[in-house]
């Protein structure tokens, strides 16, 4: 990553020593600190906010390559506005702890990394709607957004359809380019993680109930992959808003449709509309929604999308989009639905032309015609059950004997599936995202980000403790629990019992993905 700004500490008559020389751990604890002492351990500052007030940030006391290590407590609010450095700084719990705050801002600034913490508009009285991490500004740049949790408020039961909307804050927003969102987990939220910057990495979150849109994509070059989008609140007592799993529109100069977004990566991706057919305020999701082209050399592939609603992939003006090994399937048979993968034109009428659509497990298919669109190896369905292990628990994986298996074609297919399992294992590339395979299989070398909780984050009563992704020296553990389980207490705070074992499994999926790549 590529930083522009440096705070540095100029010693009069002597060299500047090198950031990394400088590195130190400093200390911010609210039940013990003062604002006099000096960040040490011994004489820790207050909280975080204070710290930001006092200048620490930007008068040389805290410098590129610092970590400040927050303690348990409640630390107000990071904002922080302009400058920045080449080596990050980094804010995360301190072994054991779990800090809280109400939001965090950091608007046109870079080289930041915010880890393992615990944000809500909940902490603070009176509350207030927000977004809870915001990254504003064009400017804002090379900052890490890691291993986070973010929720409303945690206990939504008695929310009416008008808290959903007015009540409800977002999650995360991205403006800058070149920034990292990975492995947080957003609970009751408006929108989930919105970016417009380029160059964007989403990856591995979790967002868990939202009234709006789970994913927006309107930067070029956005990567969104492995990520889990669950639980729409969105029927038409709440609000007008058409929700979608993922959302993505052109801008250029006539307004909205007249531009185009160009190489954004959906990969491996599940948005489920709803877990539990009785959830109050429960709305019909579209799964990935473009409606506003051109969308220009997109790839998407390997991602599950079920929902009950007829947009399951939808491009309406695309050029060169791939859209390769995607399971899509109805969650009930009510109306609207079943829902599909259609490439079709611009809203002006142009044709979307030179698109592949193949090896996609499907209730519906509608590709437009067009100049050089390929339509091959896809499988629709009209019994579900006959292809899954179990649709009730949202379990996509293949059966023995689908259909689907050895029939697809190696052109185009991902070398993995959404597990990180090689394709193919038979004779041919199996359709849709999961490949079939023997059960024990390792899924063998995958890419880090295969599961959903790569940052390794706990969830133990109100706060957040580090793991893999969160402070150095975190506490917790990663190991599975001895039966097989995830080890961790996601799945215990879920709403319903079959989120909260949706959660653990993945969990546990990431768990073997990280152990099997450190093995190697």
């Amino acid at each position: 990553m590529r930083f522009r700004f440096v705070f540095s500490l100029m010693i009069a008559g002597a060299a500047v020593a090198p950031v990394s020389a400088l590195a130190r751990d400093l200390h911010v604890e609210p039940a013990t600190g003062t604002m006099a002492g000096d960040g040490s351990a011994a004489m820790p500052w207050r909280t975080l906010e204070e710290v930001v007030d006092a200048a620490r940030f930007t008068d040389g006391t805290i410098v590129g390559g610092d970590r400040v290590l927050l303690g348990t407590g409640y630390h107000g609010e990071l904002v922080i506005s302009g400058g920045g450095q080449d080596t990050p700084i980094e804010i995360a719990p301190a072994e054991g702890a779990s800090p809280t705050l109400r939001r965090v801002q950091l608007r046109n600034t870079h080289g930041w990394t915010v880890r393992g913490l615990s944000i809500s508009p909940s902490y603070a009285d009176p509350y207030e709607k927000v977004t809870m991490i915001d990254l504003d500004g064009a400017s804002t740049t090379d900052v890490v957004i890691e291993g986070n949790e973010a929720f409303s408020e945690r206990d939504v039961s008695a929310w009416t359809a008008d808290d959903w909307v007015n009540r409800a804050s977002s999650g995360i927003s991205v403006d800058g380019p070149d920034n990292v969102v990975s492995g947080n987990h957003l609970l009751n939220v408006r929108f989930g993680i919105s970016v417009t910057g380029a160059r964007a990495l989403v990856r591995s979150n979790h967002v868990e109930n939202f009234s709006a849109d789970g994913l927006r994509g309107l930067g070029d070059y956005d990567v969104f992959e492995n990520n889990l989008v669950a639980n729409s609140y969105a029927d038409d007592d709440v609000d007008a808003n058409h929700d979608d799993g993922f959302q993505s529109w052109s801008v250029g100069p006539g307004g909205v449709g007249t531009g185009e977004v160009v190489g954004v990566v959906l990969r491996g991706n599940v948005f489920i509309g709803y877990t539990d057919p009785d959830q109050p305020f429960r709305g019909t999701l579209q799964g990935i929604g473009c409606f506003d082209g051109f969308f220009t050399d997109w790839v998407i592939e390997n991602n599950v999308v079920a929902t009950d609603h007829w947009h399951g992939i939808t491009l309406l003006g695309a050029r060169g989009a791939h859209i390769v090994n995607n399971t899509v399937l109805d969650l009930n048979a009510e109306r609207p639905g079943p829902p599909w993968i259609q490439i079709g034109a611009h809203k002006d009428g142009t044709a979307s032309e030179n698109c592949v659509v193949r090896n996609n497990l499907v209730t519906d298919l509608d590709v437009m015609s067009g100049t050089g669109m390929v339509e091959d190896h896809n499988l629709v369905m009209t019994n579900p059950a006959s292809f899954f292990v179990d649709v009730t628990t949202h379990d996509f994986h293949l059966v023995p004997g689908a259909a689907a298996i050895d029939v697809g074609s190696a052109e185009l297919a991902p070398a993995i599936d959404r597990e990180g399992v090689p394709r193919p294992i038979g004779s041919a590339v199996d359709i849709g995202a999961y490949e079939w395979h023997e059960p024990g299989l390792d899924a063998g070398v995958v890419d880090a980000s295969v599961g959903f909780l790569d940052a390794g984050v706990r969830r133990d009563g109100g706060g957040v403790s580090a793991t893999d992704g969160g402070a150095r020296d975190g506490g917790g553990s990663e190991e599975p629990d001895a039966d097989g389980g995830c080890g961790c207490s996601v799945g215990e705070r879920s709403p319903t019992p079959m989120l909260g074992a949706l959660l653990c499994f993945v969990a546990a999926l990431a768990w073997r993905s990280r152990r099997r790549a450190r093995a190697l």
